[in-house]
């Protein structure tokens, strides 16, 4: 099969995937002070405009309800969230940031804040814009193989190519994050 893919979207494929490795580096580094992870950063992002149940979470941080669960019992061990039974369907969690998980919420934006490049060439705009653009065209279907937002433990053995290397890349809900 011949790709008639532009060499440009090509390469631009590749930097969107280094830049997104960089970034993550940079912000598992500035929240392992604050013991948090990206995935619980994204979590308590999902519920800052309010509380939601667990289905509802996962569809707004776009991950599977059972995979924020684990999530989940972490930020509520930790009192960054509470989870309350729903009253009129026993088998719903009513989740809801706690003042702790809201302050904690602010450190690690600023910490994200803190650890990103603060270099006045780059068109910021222009790029969330770009990348806005470009995330919306990517079609919703996605690879039942990839799992994404879990921690390697809970994948499936992988499947290995010959010739194919191991890379240890972490995922978002990495124990040591």
């Amino acid at each position: 099969m011949t790709s008639n893919l532009d060499p440009d979207a090509r390469n631009s494929y590749r930097l969107i995937t280094l830049a997104a490795r960089l970034v993550q580096r940079r912000q598992d580094d500035a929240l392992a002070p604050l013991g948090l992870t990206r995935a619980a950063v994204i979590a308590l992002e999902g519920l800052a405009a309010g509380p939601l149940n667990q289905e509802q979470l996962a569809e707004v941080v776009r991950v599977q309800s059972q995979t924020l669960g684990r999530v989940l019992t972490r930020l509520e061990g930790s009192g960054h969230i509470t989870r309350t039974r729903q009253s009129t369907d026993r088998r719903q969690f009513r989740v809801e940031l706690t003042d702790l998980g809201r302050a904690a919420l602010e450190a690690a934006r600023q910490a994200e804040i803190d650890a990103y490049p603060d270099d006045p060439e780059i068109s910021w705009k222009v790029l969330q814009d770009e990348l806005t653009k470009f995330i919306r065209a990517v079609p919703p279907g996605r690879d039942p193989e990839v799992v994404p937002f879990v921690a390697p433990e809970h994948h499936r053995t992988p499947r290995r190519f010959p010739g194919a290397r191991s890379h240890g890349f972490r995922g978002l809900d990495h124990p040591h994050q």
